[in-house]
């Protein structure tokens, strides 16, 4: 019990200092921009920059008169503002930002330097406080004099927070500011400014480094880079060198999954900033916290020997944001300190996992406890994930293509028989378009060709991207995954016979229940087709469809339209070529053809001996696809397709369809 409290404590303390980081960060990362814009104005137009400006950089005279330019309005004035109205608002929205921005003035003409640290105490003070006030006379004030009173009472509240600010609180800030510059200042002098990796890089991994970086380094290195024109601060937690070891080393050196995606991974953690994307590799193996500090205190010595910096905070940590914030004469320093803090942390990490045990910690299983340590879902945790997962049982399952009618409902054919096979009939498999897709289905289903268009519209869904629809690996996947959560949710046991043996016995049911009508006729199916290329044979399946009446003529070009954007292949030696979502005015009612190229077809790639061609309206054809989708999932039926010399036998492996 007292281990278990301990441990209670633990993570409670540290959800309170993710979500205090968490609030900081929140004050400071929607005006990055104005950091960068300041970061740009001031490499290019100080007296020491690229294009110096005297009255833009705010030196010199002009005139006889002081230029005072942009760089000193901007830090002084612009910045901690943002910052205050940003974090007022967020505790009481616009009203709480006026009044913390109002109460912020009195820190910044108090103090006289620019005031990052007070405007993140002033600004959330100001909603926060005013909010109270408000609730005093809420619902008391009498109609016609709203307007009046909101008006007054937030100017007069904001008066008195610009008074308590200039009097109380500057000097409080002043004195902390020019303490933590002086401690910085210290470890600098002293060497010992690498040793900050020790609490840095571990801070990263448990997502503790919001706190550090916006809560304190960001604002001391503004200070830093105002009096000195850089700031090694800015690069302390900001640099991608140590992740990028790290990546690197899995490349080389990892197993499975995670060397797999390790090269990927590093592009998006090197380029994109995004450094949270290597955090799951290190709590795999823990022990590599080492490379991770190892690099950081390379990086930071290197910036310290060659005395280079940043002019403005790099957000987010991309090589680019870096580079583009680098001040003019330490471009050598810092691309030095991402080479070397890159070389060190791979080494080391190259070590830990050359000397590692055969069986490591799977890489989706450390992607989950990285968002149980972040304490909600990350954005990056799907690149880790061998298969679907979600937060609880599976009820819904949607397959999406561009129009929702071929493809999509032969995959939702397959799945749905292994899921009622595997005895969970409850489970529900549909197929739409994906311009239909609402964000209410627990997995999503797409070609991988179309899951950057499905992932915006489901954002709430797990998502599976598949090449073959017909027999994908994720499939068993994904029955696995329901077994697991309706064990766990309702006690069923997997082990348990009973309910397969009836959902088989139903899924027989509805073959024998099949009943397509005209939708399949003898006169669409070909056994020996003419067609030696992808393109003919597109035409010849759809011409079939032509002959039948039922498809306009000018169907057959949606249909070569659907196979330039989404190939149609479906895995054993088929293909299912359909129009697109736009092309279904052109269906006059539902049909399908069959072709079959004994010798086969190149169809990218793909050695293709069937092609069905499909019309769907009314979802009337869905019958006859899932006759074909459970023909072609089994390998014996495909052979005897392969082997069929009369059209009638064609038809009885597709249940027995009639021609009208």
């Amino acid at each position: 019990m007292a281990t278990q409290l301990e441990a209670r404590s633990g993570t409670s303390a540290r959800v309170r200092v993710q979500k205090f980081g968490t609030f900081l960060s929140g004050m400071i990362m929607p005006n990055i921009g104005a950091f960068i814009a300041w970061g740009i104005v001031t490499a290019l137009f100080i007296e020491k920059g690229w294009l110096p400006v005297p009255q833009l950089g705010g030196y010199g005279e002009t005139d006889g008169v002081a230029n005072v330019g942009l760089v000193g309005p901007m830090i002084t004035y612009l910045l901690p503002l943002l910052i205050a109205y940003t974090g007022g608002r967020m505790v009481y929205d616009v009203r709480g930002g006026v009044v913390g921005s109002i109460a912020t003035m009195g820190v910044i003409v108090g103090a006289g330097i620019p005031m990052f640290i007070g405007a993140m105490i002033m600004g959330p003070l100001g909603g926060w406080t005013m909010k109270r006030i408000d609730a005093i006379w809420e619902n008391r004030i009498k109609p016609g004099f709203e307007m009046l009173v909101n008006n007054f009472s937030a100017g007069i509240w904001g008066a008195v927070l610009a008074l308590v600010g200039f009097f109380a609180v500057s000097p409080l800030v002043l004195s902390f500011t020019t303490g933590a510059g002086n401690a910085v200042q210290w470890l600098v002098d002293n060497g010992l400014l690498p040793l900050t990796s020790i609490f840095i890089e571990p801070a990263k991994v448990l997502f503790l480094n919001n706190a550090i970086n916006h809560g304190v380094l960001t604002p001391l290195g503004v200070q830093q880079s105002l009096e000195e024109g850089k700031s090694i601060l800015f690069l302390l937690e900001a640099n991608p060198g140590p992740g990028l070891g790290i990546l690197l080393a899995y490349s080389f050196f990892g197993r499975g999954i995670a060397k797999a995606s390790a090269p990927g991974a590093a592009i998006i953690q090197f380029f994109g900033g995004i450094h949270e994307i290597y955090f799951p590799y290190v709590l795999m193996r823990p022990l590599l916290i080492l490379a991770a500090i190892a690099g950081g205190m390379t990086g930071v010595a290197t910036l310290s020997i060659t005395n280079a910096g940043l002019v403005a905070p790099a957000a987010p940590g991309s090589i680019i944001a870096v580079l583009a914030q680098t001040a003019r004469d330490s471009y050598f320093g810092v691309t030095l300190s991402v080479v070397l803090a890159t070389a060190v942390s791979f080494l080391v990490a190259s070590v830990i996992l050359k000397s590692g045990k055969d069986q490591e910690e799977d890489l989706a299983a450390a992607a989950a406890r990285m968002e149980s340590l972040k304490g909600k879902k990350s954005s990056v945790a799907g690149n880790f994930r061998s298969g679907p997962a979600t937060d609880g049982p599976i009820r819904t399952i949607v397959f999406a293509c561009d129009a929702g009618m071929g493809s999509s409902a032969m995959g939702a054919s397959v799945l749905r028989n292994k899921i009622r096979a595997a005895g969970f009939p409850d489970v529900k498999v549909t197929n739409l378009a994906i311009s239909s897709l609402k964000d209410d289905y627990d997995v999503v289903i797409t070609h991988q060709d179309l899951a950057d268009r499905a992932e915006p519209l489901t954002q709430s869904a797990t998502h599976v991207a598949v090449d073959n629809f017909m027999n994908s690996p994720r499939y068993d996947e994904i029955v696995d995954l329901i077994r697991a959560g309706e064990t766990a949710d309702a006690g069923v046991d997997p082990k348990d016979p009973a309910p397969a043996a009836a959902a088989s016995a139903a899924v027989m049911s509805d073959d024998g229940a099949t009943d397509a009508g005209d939708v399949l006729a003898e006169e669409s199916v070909v056994l020996n087709g003419t067609a030696t290329s992808q393109e003919d044979a597109i035409d010849e399946a759809g011409q079939l469809l032509v002959a039948r009446g039922a498809v306009d003529s000018t169907y057959v070009a949606a249909m070569h339209e659907r196979e330039r954007s989404v190939p149609t292949y479906m895995g054993n030696f088929l293909a299912i070529p359909h129009g697109t979502n736009a092309a279904k005015d052109l269906i006059k009612r539902s049909a399908v053809s069959i072709v079959r190229y004994p010798e086969g077809i190149d169809w990218n790639g793909k050695q293709v001996k069937f092609v069905v061609g499909v019309a769907g309206r009314n979802n009337e054809h869905l019958s006859i696809l899932s006759a074909i989708a459970r023909v072609f999932s089994d390998k014996a039926q495909v052979a005897r397709l392969d082997e069929a010399t009369t059209v009638d036998e064609v038809l009885a492996l597709f249940g027995k369809v009639n021609a009208s």
